[in-house]
């Protein structure tokens, strides 16, 4: 028993040092610290002066009068300016059918190179951005030289070129939508149930691609409020050709006012999409939570 007692004894204390020897790690991976990148800041606010200073040069230019006092009378001035609301008018038409015919093209194109051919991905990808590389004044050249006169003679004209320019934007953002998904499980369990292709396509595919779909949307409205050649050599005043025209021979506070107006509304058309998606996004997770 003596032995024994000795022996257990001698283990206890082997097994003690044995665990002062050897550290004890810890599952969790240790933390490490981070390490804050001044280069990083430094791009961010070289980045940030670049797009606020002349932002911020403008807003104030606009917001004054001839005496260099604060003053909102040039945005007061705006609506009642010689054109505006004519180039207004038509930018939002020729913007409103831009989307609607780049969206019934472009959607039933991406899904079935998604779900049939694949392999003519790459080659679509070459395809849309092509608009990119050939300059804006070469399109509306041959389209004036090719089309007949009765569309040339329309302002609508400018929407299928301005279709053209979008296509690299909207396929980009519904390539990226349609890739996030099970985009062949869904159509097939749609299929499966009686559904057509055209109720697969408008309950099941375009909610599913809801964020991409806001996001091609609002570059092209961007797109049509921001382009001046093609319009300009058609002869058609849309709001960037009246911008131009405008400054040369009336207030230039109006003017930048005008330019100021459009990139603001455009952002605020921005943030509006995206929390719109936001909080349609969340009301779904509730009702699935709650279900």
């Amino acid at each position: 028993m003596a032995a024994l007692s000795g022996a257990g004894s001698l283990y206890e204390v082997a097994a003690a040092a044995e665990s002062e020897a050897v550290p004890a790690f810890s599952s969790g991976s240790p933390k490490r610290r981070r390490r804050f990148r001044w280069w990083r800041l430094a791009v961010l606010l070289l980045a940030g002066a670049y797009f606020l200073i002349p932002l911020y040069a403008g807003l104030k230019f606009s917001l004054q009068d001839v005496s260099g006092h604060f003053s909102f009378q040039a945005f007061k001035n705006l609506p009642s300016a010689p054109g505006f609301t004519g180039a207004l008018t038509l930018s939002l038409k020729l913007a409103l059918v831009t989307v609607v015919i780049s969206t019934i093209m472009m959607v039933p194109t991406s899904v079935y190179v998604h779900l049939k051919l694949p392999k003519m991905r790459r080659v679509l990808d070459f395809v849309t951005v092509l608009p990119i590389v050939i300059p804006p004044i070469v399109i509306i050249e041959g389209a004036l030289g090719a089309y007949p006169l009765w569309l040339k003679s329309s302002p609508y004209l400018l929407s299928l070129l301005y279709v053209i320019l979008a296509m690299p934007f909207v396929y980009r953002s519904l390539d990226a939508g349609l890739g996030a998904i099970d985009l062949k499980t869904l159509t097939e369990a749609s299929r499966s149930l009686g559904g057509s292709w055209l109720t697969t396509l408008w309950r099941v595919v375009l909610p599913n691609i809801r964020p991409a779909l806001l996001s091609a949307t609002v570059l092209t409205l961007a797109l049509v409020f921001g382009e001046y050649t093609m319009a300009s050599l058609d002869l058609w005043t849309t709001v960037p050709v009246w911008i131009a025209q405008f400054g040369q021979s009336s207030d230039g506070n109006i003017q930048v006012a005008a330019s100021m107006l459009g990139l603001i509304g455009t952002w605020i058309l921005l943030v509006f999409v995206v929390s719109l998606d936001r909080s349609q996004s969340r009301r779904s997770r509730k009702k699935w939570g709650a279900s």
